[in-house]
Formats: structure tokens, sequence, C-alpha cells
């Protein structure tokens, strides 16, 4: 029997690089890839050998461990600062202390020097920004936390030293950007945004037309050139080697582009995903990866592929059909979307982020009707959006504001319900299968952030303030102040739901037509089950039949009445 499972663990390292092979074969070439699963073993194996690796492959016995415990915070590095201290530093030490072990996961934003975008430029991929802190302050959140990272696949900076290698001529860098000595109409090219596709730089080799997707200061890699790919998996194994347990998988879906298509999702974006997938396979089986592609469902999820792409995927279609939902007051198209995904794949569930609330993955879902009804609402709110343009036409891509001020009135602010409606929004994440992501300014009720703005005429400020640790600290010791009544309302959801183990990502879950105002989903995991009820509501609802069970969220029994935009978990 031993030498049996020696065997097994002798060949997988070998099937693995055969599959690694193979996949760089229908990338590039047989040619190509022969050299390059050479060069890879080599780095593999020297990443296999790091002490950080080593220790997280012995403590997870090689393998993901997600259970209904776990559930991660989504902030940027400064997003909480205080004088004399980096904010890495602040961030680490503002969770310990409000957040504990309720929270067991953070991403942090792009951390490492940039030039725009909130981070997202990246200048040097193996950095972190000094006046964030250093990689000894990740480190010590990596021990405490699952940490997420994002590889930033498609795109670098302008002032990157790549680029900047690239304007000077050198020949190694020529190639690893998609240039022309021309302007070029392309207008099959799916657009996320209205700035021009080609941006004109000018090089020490005359004047170029370089491809940038998102911005002028964002400059889209060649994954043509191998050598892009090969120093795009070098960062992804450093990564790694620093704690990072989930690697987020930026923009993926345009990675890789092709004459006459829309340059999205395209079938060697996916070989890559498959690579990565074997890649930490052979080199920390433990790691997950998330694909963050916002795109309409069916695209969503065709990054889990075959069971060998992401472990996990965005779950984009959720924040505009919840939002929908309580402005509605009506959760069947969020019941909709419960009932067509699979239970075998598994979600990041999220309702806001340091972007908006996309509204491409509530297509097939919303009318175009109702989607401009989303508009109006987020404008009525003081809120802001982005627009993309097809056929020549601006359509709304992204609604930018706060999910606080979207759920509710900001000119009505004393609303009694209004933390109770706002905690009924964040219940109906809560209660679906993955794993949950909260956004900082959502575990801390924000409000819409004006004077960002203003100050850089970016929509996405609206949701990106930057928080005084003194202030923060001043309002949450204040038991009427918004903030508090929210973070312990969340903390409070967040505890109940790891003590449930029918939350657990792997099980089993139907969902309960009762009534269009309420989302209701029955979670079993292991003999285990639990009833989960949201009113999406102002109404009241009495439910016969269902009194005398007991809510396992404020422990006690529910006697039928389902109060307005109430939240129950009942056994």
């Amino acid at each position: 029997m031993m030498k049996k499972k020696q065997k097994r663990r002798t060949e997988e390292p070998v099937a693995v690089l055969r599959q690694i092979k193979n996949i760089l074969r229908v990338i590039y070439s047989a040619e190509v890839a022969e050299e390059l699963v050479r060069r890879l073993k080599n780095r593999m194996d020297i990443y296999g050998r790091n002490e950080i690796i080593r220790l997280k492959r012995k403590r997870y016995r090689d393998k993901p461990v997600l259970t209904e415990r776990d559930s991660v915070l989504i902030t940027y590095a400064d997003n909480v600062t205080t004088k004399g201290e980096k904010p890495l530093e602040t961030l680490h030490r503002f969770m310990r202390k409000y957040v504990k072990d309720i929270v067991t996961g953070v991403h942090i934003l792009p951390f490492f020097p940039s030039s725009s975008d909130g981070g997202f430029a990246v200048m040097d991929y193996k950095a972190v920004a000094p006046e964030f802190g250093d990689w000894n302050h990740i480190h010590a959140i990596a021990r405490d936390y699952h940490l997420m990272a994002d590889l930033v696949l498609n795109h670098v900076s302008s002032k990157s030293e790549w680029f900047r290698k690239f304007l000077l001529g050198d020949r190694r860098y020529r190639d690893y950007f998609i240039w022309f000595d021309h302007e070029a109409r392309m207008p099959e090219v799916f657009r996320p945004r209205e700035t021009p596709l080609l941006t004109k730089f000018e090089t020490d080799w005359g004047t170029k037309y370089v491809w940038t997707t998102f911005s002028a200061d964002q400059v889209d890699l060649n994954y043509r050139n191998p050598e892009v790919l090969m120093r795009m998996i070098d960062v992804l194994l450093f990564y790694l080697a620093q704690g990072v347990e989930i690697i987020r998988l930026d923009a993926v879906g345009y990675v890789w582009k092709e004459a006459h298509t829309s340059c999205v999702n395209l079938s060697k974006t996916h070989q890559i995903v498959k690579l990565f997938r074997h890649i930490l396979r052979y080199t920390a089986p433990y790691a997950m990866m998330l694909a963050e592609a916002n795109f309409p469902y069916k695209d969503n999820i065709s990054y889990f592929g075959e069971g060998d792409e992401a472990h996990m995927v965005y779950q984009f279609s959720l924040p505009p059909l919840v939002l929908d939902a309580f402005a509605r007051g009506d959760a069947s198209r969020v019941n909709q979307l419960n009932e067509v995904t699979r239970d075998d794949l598994l979600f990041f569930d999220f309702l806001a982020s340091h972007d908006g609330i996309g509204v491409l993955g509530a297509e097939g879902f919303l009318t175009e009707e109702e989607i401009d009804n989303l508009v109006k609402l987020t404008l009525a709110h003081g809120g802001l959006v982005s627009y993309r343009v097809k056929d020549g036409v601006k359509k709304p891509y992204e609604l930018n504001i706060t999910y606080f001020d979207a759920i509710n009135d900001p000119h009505n602010p004393e609303d009694p319900l209004a933390v109770k409606r706002f905690m009924a929004s964040q219940a109906v994440m809560l209660s679906l299968r993955g794993v949950p992501g909260i956004y900082i300014h959502s575990l801390l009720g924000s409000r819409n952030y004006y004077e960002g703005v203003e100050k850089t005429g970016v929509n996405r400020m609206i949701n990106r303030e930057k928080l005084s640790l003194e202030a923060l600290e001043t309002a949450l010791r204040d038991k009427n102040s918004l903030r508090f009544r929210v973070l312990e309302s969340y903390l409070k959801l967040l505890d109940a739901r790891k003590e449930i183990r029918s939350f657990h990502p792997g099980s089993k879950r139907k969902v309960i037509r009762i009534d269009d105002r309420l989302a209701a989903v029955q979670r079993r995991y292991r003999g285990q089950e639990v009833l989960a009820i949201i009113n999406v509501s102002s109404d009241e609802i009495q439910l016969p039949g269902y009194e005398m069970r007991f809510n396992l969220i404020d422990r006690t029994f529910f006697d039928g009445r389902v109060e307005p935009y109430g939240v129950y978990a009942l056994e």
C-alpha cells in the first residue's frame, strides 16, 4: 500500500508538467512549449522550496480549505490611516481590534507602486509602495488572515520600467506591448470605457499607437510574446512566496487579443487561466485563483472551465439584482439567479467593491428598462454613472455609489429603517452559496464621498474615501452613530453565519418560493439544514406553518411574522 501511495506522489508532478506542456502547445507551438516547460519547471521548483510555501502546504495538506467560517474583507492598503504609522500596519491593527477573527481573509487592493487607477496601473509588480509599508507588513497580515492579492495581468503602467524601455527602443521590450505605426479603427473590439483604444506615444524609434484598453496610463501586455507570459508567471510565483493564498486575476477577460474579434474572453485567455491553475497545483496546491470577469453571467461562469480554470469567480450578477430587489420590493430576480446557479460552482459573492455596481451581470435577468430604472435610482440617490460605448452608442456600464446610499435615499437621513434595510441587502449576499466578500465601506456604512470625485474627476472615487483612524474610532465609540450601528450589525450577522454549518461553501441549496417579497433559500450540509429568509420589502408578511422555528441569528423562536427588511436563519 505504501508503495502505491509513493508512486502516485511521484507521478503527480510529472502529470502536471505534461498538462502544462500541452497547454503551452495550444497557446504557442510544440517547439516553444518544449523550451518554456523546462524553464517553468526550474522556476516552480525554486519557488516550491520557499519556506512560506512549504509551511502552507503542510498546514493545508496540499488542498484549498474553505468553510462557512470564511469571509473576506476588501480594502485598500491605506483605507484607514494614522499619523506616524505605515497604513498597512494601521490596517492590520484596525482589523485585529475591530474585526478580529470574525472575518478570516483580507483582499488588499494593489499595494504596489502605481501611477493611477487606485493601484491598478502597476509600476513594479514585486515591490510594496513605500508609502504603504513593506513586505514585512504584508507577511504579518498573511500570518493572521487568508491574504488575497491582485495579479494585474492585462496591463502595466506607462511609467513602468518595462514601458520606459519600450519607449527607448530596447529590442527586448518592443514586443511586450501591442502597437501600430498608424491609427487603426477596430469597432469590433469590446470597450469597457469611453476612452480611445489606442494611445499615441512618441518613442525613440518613431510614433507608435499603443493598445490601452482601460486608460492611456495602462498599457496592455502582449501575451503573444512568450516572454511576457513567463514574466507574469514569475510574478504569480513571487506572490505565493509572500504568503498570498488567493490570487485575484484582474481583468482577466481582456488578456489575449485576436484580429477581427471582440478581444474578450477568447479561447487562449482560458488556456492561460488553465495554465495558472496547473502552476498552483504543482507549486502551491492550497492556493486558489479568483477570476474577475465583469461580463454577463454566461461569460462570467465560463472561467470555471471544466473545473480546470479558476477556483472561484466573482458573482457579478448579484450587486445589480439585489439593488433591483430592494428598489422594487421584489426578490424574484435574485431567486432566479439562485436557481440557475449550479451547486458545483463556487462564487465570490459581493455587493460593493472599489469599483461600482456593474450592470453587465444583470443582462439576461433584467430588461433594458429595468436597468435604466437602476440608473435613475442611482442618480436620484446622488450617485454617478460610468458608460461604455457599443456601436457608437453610450450604454451604462457601472453605477458609482456607495451601497448604503444605493439602498437608502440619502435625502431622507432620518429614515428609521435605513440600517435595517441595508443589513437585509447584505444578508441576501451572506445567505448564498459561496465566499462572502465585504468591502470596507460597506462594513462601516460609508456614504457617498463627493470630495474625492471633485478632486480627481474620477466617478469611482465616490466609494473610495480614505479614513482617519482617529475619526473612525470616535464614530465607533458613539453607539448612535451610523458607523457603529452598521459595523455592530454586520459583525453580528457574520458571527452567526460562522456557527451555522449549513452555510458551508460545499452545501446544497434550494430556493423556496414563498412570496416574491422574500429571498428564501434552504441550505443543507452533512445532515444539517437552515432556511434563510430575507424580506426585501417594507411590508410585514405572515408565514403560516413556519411558527416556532428557532432563529439562529438572535437565538429566539420565530412566530411566523416577517418584519419589514427582517433577516432570519431558521432551523
